[in-house]
């Protein structure tokens, strides 16, 4: 354990030095451990004899300097185990660093302080976790908002004891990581060190270690790069920093959906615990792991998970691996990551059953469902307390299964057993598996469409006996055949086992007449149909003649929607592509449509019905493409930074000419975006979507750097883009699926100019089989790591570009420069988002929508702008700042909706800074007029007016009477005198 410092004076006195360096010295006890002589059993016997409390621990670490008589203890240990990790964490972390100081003093000041400061983490660590607030997390809380300016509403998730970097001087102090912001604090040696870090301003985010620096994060802004070492344990400050700035950036990305669930940053009651926002961090991030590991719907929530075993049939073993319960699945992941995967929807159980347990089969746990399977899993450590939150869960669940009127029967909850009991047979109300038409789940919409209960395909493809077909007709017999054996012993339905047997069967190409079912199945969409009965006719009754921008650009790209398959050269396939796109932005406005999902939507619309293709397209843009089809693809950005990466490291030699050329860029969107279908013949990339469903964007990954892999020869001696494109567009053109049986279909794609011999053809399973060969050491999440790093870049260079386009908006006489105008933007940007923060009772200026124009994406209030008035404006003085301000801001909104965005801002500001005298006073002149004023003071104004008015006029008539009496007195004397 680690130790407040101590002075020692003789410190070899009943102790062996054991490792030393310039710095410490690590010691064992005489008497302890092999040798020590009569000494050694003298100490030994000593320590026996004395009570607990004063016995002394047989391990210690000094520190030590080479000029000094003087040692410091700073840990202690009763193993050897124990003092090894210390004395391992003091090399890897403070040796390299202590060489930096001057002078000795300042070692052992550094090297206190940093003792101290990991032992006020370590208790920080070990306070109860209970219902009441520790006092040290809320007297750091306390003292952060007191030494960096925060608010109330700002609140803190946890802080570390670590080190920053100031030059090649390291700074010891606290880490304070709030929901919005990263501050430091240090104060050492008498120099004090301040720093406070936005979560949106930051541009890369690492952990790495160098010569220079030991193990430490590294976090970089626009204009600074920062170095935190000296962790007590790195790993989980990382992470944690890691899930704030995801946050930001879901910030910058989607303020709307960001403010939707943002479930953290302000509660409806403040947290009362310690970790309370900390462990919300942590379940949120085990969540999202969760449902994207299982494709479950985004709305689920994992209860929790315990380690188990699963019996499996058709090998004959108990696998072990972890058991997750949620509201609504059973999932098991096997600790092997191939071995087994199992999804078991609790609107699919019947009975969950206690079985006895014995020394072959402890605690075992039985779960049959409706579709006749029985799950057995054992060694689980609270199986009573399980089965109860599987119960709740249960009782939870309708009694009616969705879209059927008759009533099903609850699940059971059975103690034991007798072994031969046989399994309850009960007929299933809803379909386990989307095997045949939907029928009473499409409603009306049913009989109005031919394509509500079946693709396309079905209705455009010559239905020629497979015998016919030749070869190529067995073959598909073949895989027909494969898969029903697969279902026999794996099972069929969302319950069916997945293991490294059903990615070698999708490998080889998913038949074309179980291609939509089993698309549903590993894409996760067939839960969110059954669970929602009748919605996407209800999204089509509703969107039904409403006219919108996304309404425009589907009707102009819906003829552009493979038009060379026969499905979509006339109004059936026209008409269903049209349903299902427009139903798609009326349930999600906030991506509305975009350029290429039309062509996926197509290629959904051949294998399932209306309703299978909306629920598709509904799983690949929220969920297994996140942000691909917005309005900037920022998803799709973000795997192009991904790409690049991978070449990088799989393929050096190609990666720098890549870059030169630009290609990257040019290529990664149309083949991400459209999974191959745009670029590649239909049934070739058809394959590749059935590996896509299954295996997620990994897949694309691998497949992109295969075929650059195979065109490198070509690719390195391109002198330009054009030819690069040519050589790419001629490979991907001749990738053919030999083993398709439906006719092929014309390949419209453009780049067949140039070569005098035809290419050849490569077999697009040769292709799947080598990238899986070469890069399938691709894990997914190796991936989801690099998303957020590329994720950062992304928005962070969108939001420059947003920047730079908004400032060149600005009039070039505004008297600014460009660098004053940039700087006044992030000002102006920074109090729009602190609004997002704290200003909870100010809704109309939270809400960003970045599909907006950049201008009118961040828009302030009065109260934001006073704010800014005061601390930016040479007006601001006095007891009528807020007057001014007010009437300020009135002046310049001209829209009058009582927001105004940064040109408006900027040409108030230039008009006090850069106006010459008489514009000033013509300011001053408009700010005591309407519309500068208030309701109340143009009330007041008017009143006044009216009074001056009517005085006006009452001393006038008085003024012209005197005078009319003047003039009658002069004439009565001028008669007098006649």
């Amino acid at each position: 354990m680690w130790l407040g410092p101590e002075e020692v004076l003789v410190a070899n006195a009943l102790w062996v030095t054991e490792r030393a360096n310039p710095f410490f010295v690590l010691q064992r006890r005489r008497g302890h451990g092999k040798g020590g002589g009569l000494t050694g059993l003298l100490v030994g016997t000593l320590d026996v004899v004395l009570d607990s409390s004063a016995r002394v621990a047989p391990y210690r670490i000094l520190h030590q300097t080479q000029d000094s008589q003087v040692y410091w203890t700073v840990a202690c240990g009763s193993s050897r185990k124990e003092i090894t990790k210390h004395w391992e964490w003091l090399e890897n972390n403070l040796l390299q660093t202590l060489s930096i100081f001057d002078t000795e003093e300042d070692i052992t000041t550094f090297v206190k302080g940093k003792i101290h400061g990991i032992i006020a983490e370590e208790n920080k660590n070990l306070q109860p976790q209970g219902d009441e607030d520790p006092g040290k997390f809320k007297e750091a809380e306390l003292k952060m908002r007191k030494q960096f300016g925060m608010p109330e509403g700002e609140k803190l998730v946890n802080y570390y004891s670590c080190s920053y970097w100031k030059g090649r001087v390291p700074r010891q102090g606290w880490l304070y990581l709030t929901v919005n912001h990263l501050c430091f604090y240090s104060f050492l040696l008498g120099k004090e060190v301040s720093l406070v870090v936005q979560w949106v301003d930051v541009t890369r985010l690492e952990k790495n270690a160098t010569l220079l620096f030991p193990e430490s994060i590294r976090v970089d802004t626009r204009d600074q790069e920062l170095f935190f070492s000296m962790f007590l344990n790195i790993s989980e400050t990382f992470k944690l920093m890691e899930q704030l700035a995801n946050l930001a950036m879901r910030q910058l990305l989607d303020s709307e959906g960001f403010l939707e669930d943002k479930a953290l940053p302000r509660p409806p009651r403040p947290h009362s615990n310690i970790s309370a926002l900390k462990r919300d961090l942590d379940a949120r991030a085990k969540n999202e792991c969760y449902c994207a590991t299982f494709r479950l719907p985004g709305d689920e929530r994992l209860d929790g998970h315990t380690g188990c075993t699963l019996w499996t049939p058709f090998n004959k073993l108990h696998i072990p691996g972890q058991m997750f319960i949620s509201s609504n699945y059973i999932c098991f992941a096997s600790k092997e990551e191939d071995a087994c995967h199992l999804i078991i929807p609790l609107r699919e159980v019947t009975i969950v059953e206690k079985a006895d347990s014995s020394s072959v089969l402890p605690s075992p746990l039985s779960i049959s469902t409706k579709s006749k399977m029985t799950f057995l899993f054992a060694n689980l450590k609270d199986r009573d307390f399980l089965v109860q939150r599987i119960s709740d869960f249960l009782q939870k669940m309708p009694s009616k299964p969705p879209g059927n009127s008759r009533a099903g029967r609850k699940a059971s909850i059975v103690d034991s057993a007798p072994e031969s009991s046989p399994a309850p047979q009960e007929v299933s109300e809803q379909p386990a598996s989307p095997t045949s038409p939907l029928g009473g789940l499409q409603g009306s919409h049913a009989r109005e469409a031919p394509t509500a209960s079946q693709g396309l395909l079905k209705l455009f493809q010559r239905n020629t006996p497979m015998e016919d077909l030749g070869a190529k007709g067995a073959k598909e017999k073949m895989k027909e055949e494969s898969w029903h054996i697969h279902f026999f012993e794996y099972g069929r339905g969302m319950c069916m086992y997945r293991t490294a047997r059903t990615r070698e069967l999708v490998l080889k190409g998913i038949p074309e007449s179980l291609r939509g079912e089993l698309w549903l199945l590993f894409s996760g969409a067939w839960n969110e149909m059954v669970t929602h009965p009748g919605y996407y006719a209800e999204l089509v009754e509703k969107s039904t003649g409403k006219y919108s921008l996304a309404t425009e650009e589907i009707e102009r790209d819906l003829h552009r929607s493979m038009p060379e398959h026969p499905a979509f050269q006339n109004e059936l396939g026209i008409a269903a592509l049209r349903r299902v796109l427009t139903a798609y932005a009326f349930r999600n406005p906030t991506i509305g449509y975009c350029q290429a999902m039309n062509i996926v939507t197509s290629v959904l619309l051949l294998y399932g019905s209306e309703e299978e293709a909306f629920w598709l397209l509904v799983a690949l843009c929220e969920r297994m493409l996140p942000d691909y089809y917005n309005t900037r693809v920022v998803g799709a950005l973000v795997d192009q930074g991904i790409f690049e990466e991978l070449t990088r490291d799989f393929l050096p030699q190609l990666s720098e000419k890549m870059q030169d050329l630009g290609v990257i860029p040019s290529i990664s969107l149309s083949w991400f975006l459209t999974l191959f279908l745009s670029v590649m013949p239909f049934e070739s990339a058809a394959v590749i979507v059935d590996c896509f469903f299954y295996e997620g964007i990994k897949v694309i990954l691998q497949v992109a750097l295969a075929i650059l892999d195979a065109n490198m020869e070509q690719l390195l001696g391109c002198s330009d883009e054009g030819e690069a494109m040519t050589v790419l567009g001629r490979y991907l053109d001749n990738v053919v699926n030999k083993q398709s049986v439906s006719p092929p279909i014309p390949h419209l794609h453009a780049l067949l100019t140039s070569g005098d011999d035809p290419p050849e053809e490569v077999d697009i399973f040769d292709l799947l089989k080598v990238s899986y060969e070469k890069f399938s050491s691709l894990r997914a999440e190796d991936i989801e790591q690099m998303r957020f790093k590329q994720r950062l870049k992304v928005i962070q260079s969108l939001e420059d570009t947003a920047k730079r386009s908004v400032v060149r908006a600005i009039p070039g006489d505004i008297g600014f420069s460009i660098e004053e105008l940039e700087d006044l933007y992030m000002v102006f940007k920074a109090k729009q988002l602190a609004s997002q923060y704290w200003g909870s009772s100010r809704p109309a200026a939270v809400r960003r929508d970045p599909s907006l124009p950049y201008l009118e994406q961040y828009r302030i209030d009065t109260n934001q702008f006073q704010e800014l008035f005061a601390s930016l404006t040479p007006w601001a003085c006095g007891s009528h700042t807020s007057v001014l301000a007010g009437r300020m801001f009135r002046l310049l909104d001209e829209n009058k909706d009582s927001l105004i965005n940064f040109k408006e801002f900027v040409t108030g500001i230039s008009r006090m800074y850069h106006g010459d005298l008489t514009e000033k006073l013509k300011v001053l002149y408009k700010l005591h007029l309407p519309p500068a004023l208030s309701p109340e003071e143009a009330e007041s104004a008017l009143e006044a007016t009216h009074y001056f008015t009517e005085n006006s006029s009452s001393e006038e008539a008085l003024q012209q009477e005197e005078q009319e009496g003047a003039g009658n007195d002069i004439q009565e004397k001028r008669r007098d005198g006649d």
